[in-house]
């Protein structure tokens, strides 16, 4: 069969959904097939023609950024199918919400990650909440099967927009094996050289900084623990959209607070290696994969009760009320203070993580493609 995958958001986007499809894609293009591959990419802007993930894989690129074709395709509806650029294909996959023009014969795939937009307007850029609203549903009409990141997100697709559960596929992500608990020689004094960490202990989370990330709440609860030894809290993003409170917030305590900005993936194993906690606070997640990796590498979890993440999680992390500033400030200091508690979670965290790798979500999606295939 002739697949192609629609590669824009890995070479665009350094985190987030471009980090999902190149661990996906890589993971995929690992397994034995006699499918044919090829990736498209929209390249306008990078200054440079990235190379294929694969000797397995070709990569056909356009010379226009990616908000120029969503304008073209989904704006102005330019019927343009993407095999004019891929050329014949028999089946195509978006791992980032939306699908291009295809040709009438061709079968379709699309990930749809979650329906933030939709449960939290507000806390985006009324423009994207505009576009998404009108071309996610469009894209779902008229894929042959949808993926969604969790159980959670599967729900949400068949309560907020009618579509059929039967249609839906729940694919997790994985985590990659360099989340480990085995320290690299080195890597404290290249994060204090880089991100200027120094040897006091720190809590963690990592995302971009936007208001469903719910860092606000975070750097208040991180005040109530007034009574500790200094403790710093580090987060790992870069800044997305309305965070305006959150860097006001955090210029309230700046010798207890860091923004390290966008972290480079190599770094990120050390940064979760290096906290004595990690906080995954978020209002709302598809997934929620930072829970996974922190737990690969053997810190505890506290995070959010809402949306995926108890499906995430499982019983290895302390869940808790993400509106609730004492909540989260109590369940920090549980972990903090109560070592035979660090330890179990440590333990659970590990059998958690293990259950989720790419190598199981790209045999899972091969086995989407196949189906379709028939």
């Amino acid at each position: 069969m002739r697949i192609g995958i629609d590669y824009t958001a890995a070479v665009r986007q350094a985190a987030g959904i471009g980090r999902y499809a190149r661990e996906l894609v890589r993971a995929l293009l690992a397994l034995e097939s006699e499918h044919d591959y090829t990736l498209f990419a929209a390249t306008g802007g990078l200054g440079g023609r990235p190379p294929a993930p694969s000797e397995r894989a070709r990569l056909r690129a356009v010379p226009l950024s990616d908000e120029w074709l969503a304008r073209l395709w989904h704006r102005a509806r330019l019927p343009l199918p993407v095999e004019a650029v891929t050329g014949p294909i028999d089946l195509f996959y978006s791992p980032d919400f939306v699908l291009p023009p295809t040709l009438p014969r061709t079968r379709t795939l699309v990930t749809v990650h979650d329906l933030s937009f939709l449960h939290y307007p507000e806390h985006f850029v009324p423009k994207l909440v505009r576009y998404l609203g009108r071309v996610v549903p469009r894209s779902i009409a008229r894929a042959d099967r949808v993926l969604a990141d969790s159980e959670a997100t599967r729900t949400d697709l068949t309560r907020m927009l009618g579509v059929p559960q039967e249609k839906v596929q729940v694919l997790y992500s994985g985590v990659d094996p360099r989340f480990h608990p085995q320290p690299e020689a080195g890597e404290r004094e290249r994060l204090a050289a880089r991100y200027g960490l120094g040897v006091r202990p720190y809590i963690l989370s990592v995302g971009t900084i936007q208001p469903r990330k719910n860092y606000l709440r975070l750097i208040r609860a991180l005040a109530l623990l007034t009574d500790r030894p200094p403790l710093s809290l580090v987060i790992a993003g870069k800044p997305g959209w309305l965070y305006d409170e959150v860097l006001e917030e955090a210029a309230r305590i700046p010798d207890r607070v860091q923004l390290l900005g966008f972290v480079e993936e190599s770094d990120l194993p050390a940064l979760y290696r290096g906290a004595a906690l990690f906080v995954f606070p978020s209002l709302y997640e598809g997934f929620g994969l930072p829970v996974l990796e922190a737990m690969a590498c053997n810190v505890p979890v506290v995070c959010s009760n809402r949306s995926s993440l108890p499906e995430v999680a499982g019983q290895a992390a302390i869940l808790v009320d993400p509106e609730s500033e004492q909540e989260l400030a109590q369940a920090m200091r549980r972990v903090l203070e109560e070592e035979p508690l660090r330890r179990e979670m440590v333990r659970r965290g590990q059998e958690r993580a293990a259950r989720f790798t790419w190598q199981r979500a790209a045999s899972q999606l091969l086995a989407v493609f196949e189906t379709l295939s028939t």
